[in-house]
């Protein structure tokens, strides 16, 4: 693996570098691989420059809120870095939501137990339905969160697919 210039290891060797959720969810998996970032440059295209690594290597893990009749249902997106989510069109849609938002920086964290910028797909609530942008499915490796600010995962596109609670859809608007 040689994903810009980090130094990656196999998750399960650094579970420090992981949000609990996280460590529990890449347990079973193979092919889930870490490596340690400054904190500060967590943000995607910070991160991407610092260390060498392409906006289409990198995918966006967003929590959206989707409201209907009064109930609230949250899922998780993820698309390249290159791509945005079309929230109020093909995600309010798949979800039958009325009304479609981002979720609350203080409702994303509470409710999945990671840092806000370091939210992942591995690890979130099993009901939470994960829309996976079919570029990200498509992609041999990509660069995601690992639930914490101070480090990254690479998996492969298949893998992230492959979640029990995952949909792949054409998410770009």
């Amino acid at each position: 693996m040689a994903i810009g210039t980090l130094e990656w290891v196999k998750a399960g060797e650094r579970p420090d570098l992981l949000a609990e959720p996280v460590v529990r969810a890449a347990a079973g998996l193979d092919g889930v691989l870490v490596a340690p970032i400054d904190p500060e440059l967590a943000d995607t295209a910070a991160f991407c420059e610092r260390y060498g690594v392409a906006l289409s290597e990198s995918a966006n893990c967003v929590i959206v809120a989707a409201k209907r009749a009064g109930e609230v249902r949250y899922a998780a997106c993820l698309v390249l870095a290159t791509t945005r989510a079309d929230v109020n069109g093909v995600v309010r849609r798949h979800l039958d939501a009325r009304k479609i938002s981002f979720a609350p920086q203080d409702d994303a964290v509470g409710l999945t137990g990671m840092e806000y910028g370091g939210i992942t797909p591995l690890g979130l609530p099993a009901e939470w339905p994960v829309l996976v942008d079919e570029a990200v499915a498509a992609h041999p490796e990509v660069v995601i969160g690992s639930g914490v600010r101070r480090s990254k995962l690479a998996v492969a596109g298949s893998l992230l697919a492959g979640l029990e609670n995952a949909e792949v859809l054409r998410l770009a608007g």
